[in-house]
């Protein structure tokens, strides 16, 4: 844009109206489109994905749920029906309560992070708002329920948020883009799975899951599957598969037969591409991959086996086809050979060579690596250590042999209306060392706004762990065998770790990694493994800024639940089989600055029309 000089002739009023013109513009672009969507959560008994009779939590009647398609900045708003028998909450990109969003970071807008720390649950025949900005994030992400074991029965759905149209890709774009969650799956009720979890002491530690699923569908080698997950490409194209594990437990290899993967993203990070034959993909994690149709026509596995369990039924690996579209040759013959899975080096090595894209942009034009952590001053560090105990005669999982309490109110709202009295202390546990005595506590640290933290998990269990931070991307610096110490420091990646949300820790090791926490609010700090997460292996990051204002920290939404002490005193009485309630009060005050925004464009778009080009 010039600026006024002595060689520029226009008139004032034109020079401002100019200007104007540029800010508007610049505001239209970075609100982006409200996207309205309307989920109704439901048990299904008759969908079958393991062959057997049990419930599968649908969303709109479809396992998995429907797809978020989004890009940058657009604004989410996902009205919740709850028809289940029990209360829901959703977490994301994570939706959570009904939803959680596993990466989504909720900027300035922790009230809508849909955990049990930070929203009341939906209960069963009512509804409830989502408000949401994909704020400044790109890249592939899930859903899933995030209370009460729920996600080991359904209710998890893809996430896409694309780059805005201004932003240059480090690839070039795809034939087409294909969702595919892929998970362990438990034969067994999830009802069932979440009673034995709570009063079986081995049962707790030692269950598997059944087999693997991919887009909810069974194997193609399982002679009792009804539906397996078929791709179709034409030959010579490539195409972008976006890959989540959405599973409990297991940490899983994915590769194709005979087909090569570019990774080109993870997590709302676009990576340095580097060509795979194979690719592990762990618990909560997602990546996005180039595959180009480059073989002969026929039928191909895609296959995608479990990581550290020794596995020989082939009915459990999760299998399906990519199929060119003219092929009349059906997959056949052996599976594909995938690497050891119990090579942990291996392992480490594929993790340590997937590193951030320093010079492309993502969701700012800006390049990724403007933002790093070459010289960075630590405000502080957290060591988490995790482990099981035997806590009052359950099992449990603990960090720092602390097994996290829920509270009946969730910690955000007691922050918000009696600075949390009652309900939690903060800062009552250590995060740097283990107490003597495993016990049960409500974990509420403190993270020092705008300071650069890091963060030192501990696996002290012999199987896989993984680890993700609500609110946040963080940088992973490094991976470990043994115990951590100050010493290895020095073996840290500063140049270009990639930023992610959730990271692996190895059986018996430790994972590193750095974030800068400049998102004011409470925030979980959870494992991915299921199991671990509902017995206790979390804990939450209350991230505070005294300044009201609500460009730092949202206010809460017009439509806030109350639950636990703040409960109303008299609660309306309902019928046995009551309707889903929908809501007519409004959702968050995100959604009137959008229609603000939208005016904006309307008569800048009109201004813009009517005046003719400027010269900016």
């Amino acid at each position: 844009m010039r600026l006024m000089s002595g060689s520029d002739h226009r008139r004032p009023w034109q020079i401002l109206h100019a200007t104007l013109l540029v800010i508007l513009l610049f505001a239209c672009r970075a609100h982006g489109e409200d996207i309205f969507l309307q989920w109704d959560v439901a048990v299904n008994t008759s969908i079958r994905p393991a062959s057997v009779d049990q419930p599968v939590i649908t969303i709109n009647g479809m396992f998995p749920g429907p797809l978020i398609n989004a890009t940058t900045n657009d604004v989410v708003h996902v009205n919740v029906v709850n028809h289940m028998d029990e209360a829901l909450l959703i977490t994301c990109l994570k939706i959570k309560e009904l939803c959680c969003r596993n990466g989504i970071q909720q900027r300035r807008n922790s009230w809508q992070d849909g955990v049990s720390g930070t929203n009341c649950p939906i209960q069963p025949f009512t509804n409830w708002t989502y408000v949401f900005q994909l704020k400044d994030q790109i890249g592939t992400f899930s859903y899933f329920p995030s209370i009460n074991f729920l996600k080991a029965g359904g209710g998890f759905g893809p996430i896409r948020v694309h780059h805005r149209p201004v932003i240059q890709v480090p690839y070039l774009k795809p034939e087409a883009e294909l969702d595919l969650l892929v998970g362990d799956w438990y034969e067994t009720s999830y009802k069932d799975l979440r009673s034995t979890l709570s009063s079986n002491l081995m049962a707790a530690y030692n269950s598997t899951p059944d087999k693997i699923l991919m887009n909810g569908k069974g194997s193609y080698r399982d002679p009792l599957t009804k539906a397996y997950e078929s791709f179709t490409v034409k030959p010579g194209k490539t195409y972008l598969i976006r890959i989540s594990n959405v599973g409990s437990a297991w940490s899983l290899n994915f590769l194709i037969q005979n087909h090569r993967m570019v990774l080109v993203e993870t997590e709302g990070s676009y990576t340095n591409a580097i060509t795979l034959d194979y690719l592990d993909v762990h618990v909560g994690q997602s990546y996005s991959v180039l595959v180009t149709a480059d073989q002969a026509t026929s039928d191909y596995y895609m296959l995608a086996t479990p990581k550290l369990v020794n596995v020989t039924d082939m009915t459990k690996f999760g299998i399906g086809v990519l199929h060119y579209d003219s092929s009349t040759t059906a997959a056949g013959g052996p599976l594909p050979i995938g690497p050891d899975p119990f090579d942990i080096e291996l392992s480490i090595n594929q993790a340590n060579s997937i590193r951030w894209n320093l010079t492309t942009g993502a969701a700012r034009p800006n390049p990724q690596g403007s933002f790093n952590v070459h010289n960075v001053t630590l405000s502080q560090t957290f060591i988490l250590s995790a482990s099981t105990a035997e806590i009052d005669g359950t099992p449990k999982f603990t960090v720092n042999n602390v097994s996290y309490l829920t509270p009946d109110t969730p910690l955000k709202l007691a922050d918000h209306l009696v600075n949390g009295s009652g309900v939690y202390e903060l800062d009552e546990f250590s995060t740097n060392s283990t107490i003597v005595k495993p016990e049960r506590g409500v974990f509420v640290a403190s993270g020092i706004h705008k300071g650069w933290i890091e963060l030192v998990f501990h696996n002290d269990l012999d199987v896989m762990d993984s680890w993700h931070l609500d609110g946040f991307g963080f940088f992973v610096v490094g991976y470990g065998r043994g115990k951590w110490s100050p010493k290895s420091r020095s073996t840290y990646n500063l140049y270009d770790p990639v930023v992610r949300s959730t990271v692996q820790v190895y059986p018996r090791g430790w994972s590193a990694a750095y974030a800068y926490l400049d998102n004011p609010g409470m925030w979980n700090l959870r494992s991915q493994q299921l199991k671990n997460w509902y017995l206790g292996e979390e804990l939450y990051v209350r991230v505070y800024d005294a300044d009201p204002n609500p460009e730092k920290e949202r206010p809460s939404p017009d439509n806030i639940l109350l639950c636990g002490k703040f409960a109303p005193t008299t609660p309306p009485s309902a019928p046995s089989a009551p309707p889903p309630k929908t809501s007519t009060a409004p959702s968050s005050q995100i959604t009137a600055a959008g229609s603000h925004i939208a005016i904006i464009c309307i008569v800048a778009t009109f201004i813009q029309t009517s005046r003719g080009s400027f010269n900016f």
